[in-house]
This record gives C-alpha cells, structure tokens and sequence, in this order.
C-alpha cells in the first residue's frame, strides 16, 4: 500500500513573523492587570445571569469593577507620565 503524506513545510509554512516582538509582549505585560481585573469581573457578572444577585454577589461585582477602574487609572497613568514598562530585571 502506497502511503500519502504531505510535506509539513508546504501544509504549514513557519514565519518569522508569527511570533510577537519584545515590544508586544512588554505592551500585553503592562496590560496584564487590567485584562486580569476585567476577566474577574466577567466572572463575577456570569455568576449573577441566571439568579438574582445575593448580597455576596453585589460586594463581588463592586470589588471587581473598582478594581478595573483602579487597573485602568493605573494604565493610563503610566502612559500619560511616559514610565517605562513595569516588567522586566532590575
């Protein structure tokens, strides 16, 4: 029996630019506390779709979306002050 096979080369070719540069991976660092802080308070609005809120449940959800107000006075702090990435060896 003759086998079929595809060369992997010509199915998935491999790019240099596939992977994200420095400058992306620092930007999505900087952001990680926000996406963080949005993605809890996601979590704490699936929770409250199908019943009615408990009390627990609105403390949550306060906590949650002061947190990513905080994330993103933080964010945008630092950029508008023009800090350098908080990531990074010191």
């Amino acid at each position: 029996m003759k086998s079929i096979a595809a060369l992997q080369s010509i199915v998935t070719p491999w790019s240099d630019g596939l992977e994200p540069s420095d400058a992306e991976l620092n930007a999505i660092e900087d952001e990680l506390p926000l996406i963080l802080a949005e993605r809890e308070l996601l979590d704490a609005e699936i929770v409250t779709l199908d019943r009615t809120p408990t009390e627990v449940d609105t403390q949550r959800l306060r906590r949650a979306r002061r947190r990513v107000l905080a994330a993103r006075t933080a964010l945008e702090n630092r950029a508008a002050a023009g800090l350098p990435s908080s990531g990074g060896a010191a």
